[in-house]
């Protein structure tokens, strides 16, 4: 048996994977020599022999569990399965009674591969870290294990190389490629001061890194951590088909014995028929196919998500995001970039230039916002900054400066109580749900400054989308109503509600819980985190290595893209409809070929080839058609 040097199992020896395709190796041997000897040679007890040897083999894990489960009378799928493969060989009928033990191992076989495949998915994103690092002490590089690199380390990552832990740029600059944690498509600068991440890879550059978190706590290991928490969460469908089959399992038990019974007493059918009939309607009863539809479409939904820079903390959120038709959004960081910018300067009787140079000059010497966005401006305009005096700061008003020998004032219109031709334009620009700030001297104003928190660039999109799959969309701000309004008419909002405070942001979800039903709340985690909890699904956007919002929401979209919100609906909804289809297509062919099997057109072995075996591998096919693109 050939050793994967990327299997541990294989490593030490036990590779349960490779167990198994040597058991169906011997069984796939023994089956048809069987048959063969059983039915075309005058040894029908040597062919009954090898019947029995090649269903021992193949579904001896069955047997055992079947067995256990009716000595401590729990009546389970394995129970049915056994019931049905010695009623088969006490009716001599080996070959079938070999069949269904065969088949049905294979279909337990491929369902636990393809939940193995959901894994070894997600498993991969751990695998991706190196397991080794070249670190800094004192003048030399050393190459270490990564898990003896300690915080506060300095790491030395040269092109090609992949980052080993997260941390932040100390020296140097590079294109760092992300998608294995954020689903970019696009790498990503790097300069001194932004953080960096274990598993991405670095392009072009040399970078030096302080590390900031050991290997355990690394953004990339708490995403593995949390997705595989996730898979172990159940959904409201999953639930309920759990507990369906409590009860189902027992009931047709109860309908097999019946059909076993009433046909030879009432209807003169030979015993022996009808209890081939009974044993038919066991295997076709299985649940398999039902059982796994919605849990391997949920796991494929989840690892998708993940390598797409999305990660869900529940398969009941990925449920409840499909199905909710109200989407609620933060504005600031949110649905707008959380920087402002000056997008506008209008100027009365002096050039652009020279409102703008005024306004930088004096806001030279302030930290605050606004400050920081003049001064951006008038960098990317190349002006030149005035020399200011007896510089002051009038709280909750603006600044004041001399220049040139003339008092110049920069702030709010309180500064300016003279109303004059500027007026029109300051009216404008807050109607627009702009922040306008005026520049002038003690006997008139010489210009405004428009600023506004910029929208992102995918908002409006995503917006549009959402809202032609017939999903409501909705703000949440605490800015004021005139800037709430205007943000949300440019993007297409449906409805905004502003100058609420955090406690207001809940009783608003509240509200809208009771009015809607499911409510999907958007926002930074941090801010918003009270209602983010209070919703039936919180999603936190941009939270890469970001511990509290990863901890905080159902939903962590990894990079700051708005459109994931997008993305993340159709992946639900397709998720949703995926086991929609497994289900009915389940329930629609079980119960066609009880019917059959009842009136005895169905044999065993067919009953498990398509109604059980056929119909489990058609719900794993079709569940890992989620995470292929356009499907």
């Amino acid at each position: 048996m050939p050793v994967h040097e990327e299997c541990p199992r294989c490593r030490s020896g036990v590779c349960e994977t490779h167990r198994e395709v040597a058991i169906f190796a011997i069984a796939s041997l023994l089956f048809p020599a069987g048959v063969y000897v059983e039915y075309f040679t005058p040894y029908p007890l040597a062919g009954t022999l090898l019947l029995l040897a090649a269903a021992v083999i193949a579904g001896h894990d069955v047997l055992k569990d079947g067995l256990l489960a009716l000595i401590r009378f729990r009546f389970n799928i394995a129970v049915l399965i056994t019931i049905a493969a010695a009623g088969a060989f006490l009716t001599e009928n080996p070959a079938e009674g070999a069949a269904v033990l065969y088949l049905f191992a294979i279909a337990e076989f491929l369902e636990e591969y393809a939940a193995g495949r959901a894994h070894r998915s997600i498993a991969s994103l751990l695998d991706i870290a190196p397991q080794t690092a070249r670190v800094r002490r004192g003048d030399e590089e050393v190459v270490v294990p990564v898990s003896e690199v300690t915080v506060g380390e300095t790491v030395i990552v040269r092109p090609g190389d992949t980052i080993p832990l997260d941390g932040l740029v100390t020296l140097g600059e590079s294109s760092v490629d992300q998608a294995p944690i954020t689903g970019e498509s696009v790498p990503v600068a790097k300069v001194a001061g932004d953080g960096v991440y274990a598993g991405t890879r670095n392009l072009d550059g040399y970078l030096e890194v302080r590390v900031t978190k050991s290997e355990e706590a690394s953004t990339i290991a708490r995403v593995v951590a949390l997705v595989t928490e996730a898979q172990a969460h159940t959904s409201p469908t999953e639930a309920f088909i759990e507990r369906f089959a409590r009860y189902y399992t027992p009931a047709v038990i109860l309908a097999a014995v019946l059909l076993a019974i009433i046909p030879p007493l009432a209807f003169e059918v030979p015993f022996i028929e009808a209890f081939y009939r009974a044993l038919i309607l066991l295997v076709i009863s299985c649940p398999c196919a039902l059982a796994i539809s919605t849990p391997v479409s949920m796991v494929s939904g989840i690892t998708t998500a993940a390598h797409n820079g999305v990660l869900i903390k529940g398969r009941d959120a990925l449920e409840a995001v499909g199905l909710a038709r109200v989407i609620v959004f933060d504005k600031t960081g949110t649905l707008t970039t959380g920087r402002l910018e000056v997008d506008e300067v209008v100027a009365f009787g002096v050039p652009v230039t020279e409102v703008l140079a005024v306004a930088a000059s004096l806001e030279a010497r302030s930290g605050h916002p606004i400050a920081e966005a003049v001064m951006r401006r008038a960098g990317e305009e190349a002006v030149s900054l005035h020399d200011v005096e007896e510089f002051a700061s009038i709280t909750g008003r603006g600044v004041r400066g001399r220049i040139g020998g003339v008092t110049y004032l920069l702030g709010n219109e309180s500064l300016f109580p003279d109303t004059g031709a500027w007026r029109v334009e300051y009216d404008r620009l807050e109607g627009e749900g702009k922040t306008v700030i005026l520049a002038g001297t003690d006997s008139a104003v010489i210009g405004l400054l428009a600023l506004s928190d910029l929208i992102k660039e995918d908002a409006e999109e995503t917006v549009a989308t959402l809202k032609a799959r017939g999903i409501r969309t909705m703000m949440l701000t605490g800015d004021g109503e005139r800037v709430g309004e205007a943000v949300a008419r440019r993007i297409g909002i449906d409805e905004c509600h502003a100058g609420l405070l955090p406690e207001d942001k809940v009783t608003m979800v509240e509200r809208l819980m009771e009015r809607y039903g499911l409510v999907v709340m958007v926002g930074d985690s941090v801010n918003d985190a009270p209602a983010l909890a209070r919703a039936n699904v919180g999603v936190a956007m941009g939270a890469i290595g970001s511990d509290i919002a990863i901890e905080a929401a159902d939903i962590v979209v990894m990079e700051d893209e708005i459109s994931r919100v997008a993305y993340l609906v159709a992946l639900s909804e397709k998720t949703i409809s995926v086991v929609r289809q497994n289900v009915a297509t389940a329930v629609v062919v079980k119960l066609g070929i009880a019917a059959l099997a009842v009136v005895g057109f169905v044999t065993l072995w067919m009953a498990v080839a398509f109604g059980d075996m056929g119909l489990s591998l058609a719900a794993i096919v079709n569940a890992l058609r989620i995470g292929r693109p356009g499907s």
